[in-house]
């Protein structure tokens, strides 16, 4: 059911996870450097209008970045905590996670948890950390495979309703399999729920439960870095939907992290690295903008979901010249609204003060572009200036 698919079915009525696309490759249209605190960044999340990282080893701070240029807003550290190998970061409503569970170096760790930290004690400075400890339900041998050449390594994982799902980083398969564990603090074991063959090593993850995205980051075994699109799958199937790997024009950089604001705008971070002497490739970070690959998904997303959209949001005239006027549902009166561009820049923005807004284009290159009320895409407009 794709239109981006080589094999296009426009009749089809529903998403059987078949779908062929040609192969892509992107390149950043902003890439910043970062912070030698960050040299081995290896998580990333959007959240409070900021960029939260982390390194992989050691340091137990947490750190928030300037979304325009990267730069080191502030550190915030976990207390009674250590860092054996942080190797991803997410977070649901009310927490942030950080995953202890990089198994590299010899894929026997029996010590793999999970820091769950209440956001509202960040934010007051002072963390409160609960701890997930978990094995996975099929490991039973745990003599030491030597580094880089385990299946048990894993380097991703995302929050889903009740669960957490890890993304494995198959060091030999060149695979990766999904495990699931609550995310209430204690001791689970975590149970596979299938895999997909990504031909790669899977290093980071972010998913967008309102848009029914997932964006899954990594590099092959020759450091040939990509990302996996997966959308348009079921519940949190999230290899039973549409699979698109996006080649990135970033060779021999240790890509270790994706988020994203909108759905169809991603931050991406790649940690240093160095092969002396023709290779050196210091720790960045860039914007992508995937809105060529995504943009219609969301689009026929909301179109699909009429109580969320057509009841909530109205836009005219549209094409537009000079000005729009949008009529929104009384429960989107004090909602902050965004308008981008097909760059996922933000272009208007305001608060719905009332049951009609007009938001002037006349400013505005002719195309087509998105509003939406707060900070997600998940409940969009496709407006069209003339």
């Amino acid at each position: 059911p794709d239109p981006h698919a080589i094999n296009y079915e426009p009749f089809a009525t529903q998403n059987d996870g078949s779908c062929i696309y040609p192969q892509t490759t992107v390149s950043p249209f902003e890439s910043f450097p970062l912070d030698g605190v960050l040299d081995e960044t290896s998580g990333l999340i959007y959240w409070e209008d900021q960029l939260w990282s982390h390194v992989d080893h050691t340091d137990v701070n947490i750190y928030a970045l300037d979304t325009t240029d990267g730069s080191l807003l502030t550190a915030v550290e976990l207390p009674g905590v250590t860092n054996v190998d942080w190797e991803e970061i997410s977070q649901d409503t009310d927490h942030v996670y950080i995953g202890d569970f990089g198994n590299n170096a010899n894929g026997n760790r029996q010590d793999l948890r999970i820091y769950k930290i209440a956001k509202a004690s960040i934010l007051a400075n002072a963390p409160s950390v609960e701890v997930i400890e978990f094995s996975y339900a099929d490991q039973t041998d745990f003599s030491g495979s030597g580094p880089n050449n385990t299946d048990f390594d894993c380097e991703a994982f995302v929050v889903a309703g009740d669960s957490i799902c890890l993304f494995m980083k198959e060091w030999v398969g060149l695979q990766t399999r999904i495990y699931a564990l609550p995310k209430a603090a204690g001791i689970h074991t975590a149970s596979l729920r299938g895999g997909h063959d990504v031909e790669g090593l899977i290093t980071g993850s972010v998913y967008l439960e309102a848009e029914n995205i997932a964006v899954l980051s990594g590099y092959t075994n020759l450091l040939q870095t990509f990302l996996y699109l997966l959308y348009d799958f079921p519940g949190t199937d999230f290899f039973g939907g549409n699979k698109r790997k996006i080649a990135l024009s970033l060779p021999f950089h240790q890509v270790e992290a994706v988020t994203s604001t909108t759905g169809l705008m991603y931050y991406i971070t790649n940690e240093f690295f160095s092969q002396p002497p023709f290779v050196i490739v210091p720790q960045q970070l860039h914007r992508i903008n995937l809105s060529a690959y995504l943009a219609d998904h969301l689009l026929t997303l909301t179109t699909m979901d009429a109580n969320r959209v057509n009841s909530r949001l109205h836009v005219y005239p549209n094409p537009a010249d000079t000005e729009i006027t949008v009529v929104v549902h009384n429960n989107l009166i004090g909602a902050i609204y965004g308008l981008y561009d097909m760059n996922g820049r933000r272009v208007r923005e305001g608060v719905f003060e009332s049951d009609t807004a007009v938001i002037s284009v006349d400013q505005l290159p002719g195309g087509t572009y998105f509003l939406t009320p707060g900070m997600s895409l998940g409940e969009i407009v496709k407006v069209v200036v003339r």
